[in-house]
């Protein structure tokens, strides 16, 4: 958290309203994940193009190279055109000639890192291992059914594998299964074309869901401009143990798998 759709909400709500800016001054708070790679000095003068999205990551398109922002488990953005003075888990401001963009993060796990290139080693660091856009026309059935063939992973830990799908993570990795009718511990090279592509569509029904409604605030996220989303209360399983499941009354079963929760119905979910 956040995930794809909260990352592509951040995108939309300050995309247009920095383009075309002007970098004044960067100011820097306490070290994030990774440097930023460059002195603030060297941002100075260089204009924003425009702003993209690559799985979790935001590129700031520059006059003279990009920046990759990710918002890693805490992590908002903000930009106005005024703000209060900066704040104590506010690690990263950027002012320019059209408004403030910041990056609180209370943890500390995103971070701002500057690339010369798109295809400089730091860039590809982050980004060249990444496997295709759940909602690009690359993520075909018989993509996801390669990146699939062979592993006994259960299916749960293998959709947040960056390397099969970007950005689908945890919340609607539980929300996608349960939609599809497939147990999360089912072993992912062993599921037939059939129920693979039922996975497929749902985890695409899900993630355009939630991107009308916002994206999920379980806890701090709202977008650039301040707004909330709704998707958690439309939520089927994801931090529901113990409550019945909206569409047969089972009591939804809570488990761990690889360090993450797991939501699911034993009797909608049966395989």
């Amino acid at each position: 958290m956040p995930e794809l759709p909260e990352v592509e909400i951040t995108r939309q709500s300050f995309a247009l309203a920095i383009t075309g800016a002007k970098i004044l001054r960067v100011n820097l708070g306490k070290a994030l994940r990774w440097p930023l790679g460059c002195d603030t000095l060297d941002l100075q003068g260089l204009q924003v193009l425009g702003v993209r999205r690559r799985a979790k990551y935001l590129l700031i398109d520059l006059s003279q190279g990009l920046l990759l922002v990710h918002l890693g488990m805490s992590g908002s953005l903000r930009f106005d055109k005024s703000m209060p003075e900066r704040g104590v888990h506010e690690h990263f401001e950027m002012h320019t000639s059209q408004g403030i963009l910041r990056l609180k993060d209370p943890r500390r796990f995103g971070a701002v890192v500057y690339a010369r290139t798109p295809s400089d080693a730091q860039a590809q660091k982050l980004l060249g291992h990444l496997g295709p856009e759940p909602l690009e026309s690359d993520f075909t059935l018989a993509n996801f059914k390669a990146a699939l063939q062979g592993k006994t992973a259960a299916i749960k830990t293998v959709l947040l594998d960056a390397r099969v799908v970007v950005g689908v993570g945890n919340i609607y990795a539980n929300e996608a299964l349960f939609l599809a009718g497939i147990n999360p511990k089912s072993a992912a090279g062993k599921l037939s074309a059939q129920r693979l592509e039922k996975l497929l569509l749902a985890v695409q029904r899900v993630l355009r869901r939630a991107l009308a409604v916002g994206g999920s605030t379980l806890k701090d996220f709202s977008s650039a401009e301040g707004k909330e989303g709704y998707f958690q209360l439309e939520m089927m399983v994801y931090d529901r143990a113990g409550e019945p499941c909206r569409v047969c009354q089972t009591p939804i079963r809570a488990i761990r798998q690889g360090q993450r929760s797991t939501f699911y119905c034993t009797r909608c979910q049966k395989r």
